[in-house]
């Protein structure tokens, strides 16, 4: 009698425990977080079946929300959120109570992508010690997500905001954090970046696996296999991405693509879904700017990097929302994947991100794409879009350029610049037919934008368009 006494009460302390659940929050609730101004900001968790659970936030004490948790005790609400500002505080109160302090207000943004996004201060980066130094930044913090990849998707992940440090700065996305500190200075508001990256990942992983497996190009497309990531489609998505949605961000940085290369006709295709499935399960339509690859010297057997750039370009001008960022002028060393001047790179974004999304003022935030080109005698006229006031180059001469006869044959050129035109030819071209810059895996050219902005690599004899691309 006594042992069945003692079970029947562990069976009821039991049942109490399962009861009587804790109010729980996702690592993406913590103290130190920012959530994304002026909105409806989503916050979700768990707690007992059918209970209400209400949320307050300290900006606005009269604005308490109600929701109902689900059979499975899930919950989630929205709160409105004011103009920037803070530290705030933001209470849960259903069966326990959950208090978050020093939140703030303001910017959110998601940074992603493989290891020139992952690239740290603890790698080799320009200004390094100094950089580290000046990291304090009360108004500027970062969610780091570490690298961890799942079969299906996961509602957790291990993580918590931290406010800008030394300490905090030098383990996290370089390109991530000048994006932020840019913002933040800018904008004057503070800034939250979620740092999701992992070096050397196809876009595949960071892709939901339903969307793939339901196009018949992307799911027949082999990703190379490797012992050091998940490399199943969807494997990051499910880990490093899912755990912070629907989150609310104001929009997102990418820089990927090296170990797409030699994919590279379907890198556009694959692009346009993984970010229209990012907006579908973030439930907005949200700015998507992004990096193209510098150059380097893959050695490729097919021009693959610059078939690869070519496609980011074709993303940039027909997925609405975009915007591409030109980087071969920031590259000192094409032996390296990973170019020293971060901070340049994170800039070129952030005044994307302030010019397009936000609507200030910048000088230069588009470098010029390859418009169209006509033929006149030997010589060609290449015109291209996003120039203000016109071209220049950086030296005498323009480098990385070649012109084809009607043969097929490219010989080295030479070009003026007159306006917004480039006129180009070469002694040995009587007819020609085409004109490529950059277009190869490393070549570096000196062109640029008078606004001091590099044009980017292009060939004139193929413009991709969505449909010949098969989108």
């Amino acid at each position: 009698m006594k042992l069945k006494h003692i079970a029947g009460i562990a069976l009821l302390q039991s049942f109490a425990t399962f009861s009587f659940a804790q109010i729980n929050l996702p690592s993406v609730f913590t103290d130190h977080m920012v959530l994304q101004q002026n909105s409806e900001a989503a916050i979700w968790g768990w707690g007992n079946a059918s209970e209400t659970v209400r949320i307050v936030g300290s900006w606005n004490t009269a604005d308490t929300i109600s929701v109902k948790a689900d059979n499975w005790g899930k919950w989630s609400g929205k709160i409105k959120t004011s103009a920037a500002g803070g530290p705030y505080t933001v209470e849960v109160m259903g069966s326990s109570r959950v208090k978050l302090n020093d939140v703030m207000l303001g910017e959110v943004w998601l940074c992603s992508g493989q290891s020139n996004m992952e690239w740290s201060h603890n790698h080799d980066v320009f200004n390094k010690e100094e950089e580290i130094a000046a990291a304090n930044h009360p108004n500027l913090r970062i969610f780091h997500i570490p690298k961890r990849g799942d079969a299906f998707p996961q509602n957790d992940c291990a993580a918590q905001w931290e406010i800008s440090s030394p300490e905090s700065m030098r383990r996290t996305s370089a390109v991530g954090y000048f994006f932020a500190r840019e913002l933040m200075q800018q904008l004057d508001v503070p800034v939250g970046i979620i740092v999701s990256a992992w070096g050397g990942t196809p876009a595949e992983v960071w892709t939901p696996a339903p969307l793939i497996e339901a196009n018949k190009t992307l799911s027949e497309a082999k990703i190379n296999p490797t012992p050091w990531w998940p490399n199943q489609p969807g494997a990051l998505y499910n880990q490093m991405i899912n755990p912070v949605v629907p989150y609310c961000i104001a929009g997102s940085i990418w820089y990927q693509g090296e170990s797409n290369h030699e994919n590279a006709s379907s890198y556009g295709l694959l692009m346009k879904t993984m970010i229209e499935g990012w907006r579908s399960a973030f439930d907005t339509n949200f700015p998507f700017y992004f990096v193209q690859i510098a150059p380097f010297a893959y050695n490729s057997k097919a021009n693959t990097p610059a078939l690869l750039r070519e496609q980011q370009e074709l993303v940039a001008k027909h997925v609405p929302n975009t915007g591409i960022v030109v980087v071969s002028d920031l590259v000192d060393d094409t032996n390296n994947i990973h170019p020293k001047n971060k901070l340049d790179v994170g800039k070129r974004l952030a005044n994307m991100a302030i010019a397009k999304t936000y609507n200030k003022p910048v000088v230069a935030i588009e470098s010029p794409l390859f418009e169209s080109v006509t033929f006149k005698g030997n010589k060609a006229f290449v015109s291209f879009a996003n120039l203000k006031d016109g071209l220049m180059m950086d030296g005498k001469k323009v480098s990385a350029l070649s012109i084809a006869d009607e043969d097929g044959t490219f010989y080295p050129a030479t070009a003026k610049i007159e306006n917004a035109t480039l006129v180009v030819w070469a002694k040995e071209v009587k007819k020609p037919v085409a004109v490529h810059y950059m277009f190869d895996d490393s070549s570096i050219g000196n062109l640029f934008s008078k606004e001091g902005l590099p044009v980017a690599p292009f060939r004139t004899e193929v413009v991709l368009t969505p449909a010949n691309a098969g989108w």
